[in-house]
């Protein structure tokens, strides 16, 4: 075997191991947070429902913005999420918080769902002080049911924007909830 053959393959072993390295990609959020001069604080339900949303998105996520960026990142993310002028603002920072981009969704859309979500929410929430467990049953799964239907509609507004799953998307729907409550 002559050095020729050896540097050939010492090349083409060279760009195997290039073309199935794992990838460095890290789509997921490892920070999330409201703009607080957005949120009204409606019942300690709420501030809970918030808590747990983002505790949720932290432990497990899929959030993988579409845009090719020039020097390649792909992840981690920090979120701040935010309404103005009647749009909600989901600021994508880096892992250092050095700004990515920003995506607008007109909510518009979403209004109707926000408040049966919400009516749905009282309705659940005063059930359990004085339903039997079929009627509060019966208003749990209209109330995730509704949420559900948030979350498939935020996935279709951020398709070819941000790739996100179906956990990811009803946890955010739970903080554009909270944001969209003031006044």
């Amino acid at each position: 075997m002559d050095n020729g053959d050896k540097s050939d393959r010492a090349h083409l072993s060279n760009l195997m191991s290039f073309r199935y390295a794992p990838s460095m990609a890290d789509p997921r959020i490892i920070d999330i947070k409201l703009d607080e001069h957005t949120i009204l604080w409606r019942s300690a339900d709420i501030e809970q429902e918030r808590r747990i949303a983002i505790f949720d998105i932290l432990e497990g996520n899929h959030f993988a913005p579409q845009r090719v960026h020039a020097d390649g990142y792909a992840g981690p993310y920090r979120l701040s999420l935010r309404v103005e002028e009647g749009r909600l603002v989901l600021d994508v920072l880096r892992e250092d918080a050095a700004p990515l981009e920003s995506v607008i969704l007109a909510l518009g859309r979403f209004r109707r769902l926000i408040r049966e979500y919400f009516a749905i929410c009282d309705s659940y929430y005063q059930s359990i002080k004085t339903s039997t467990a079929q009627q509060i049953e019966t208003v749990d799964m209209a109330r995730r049911a509704i949420h559900n239907q948030g979350a498939d509609l935020l996935k279709e507004r951020l398709e070819g924007k941000i790739d996100i799953d179906f956990d990811t998307s009803r946890r955010l729907f739970t903080l554009i909830c909270v944001l969209h409550i003031k006044g």
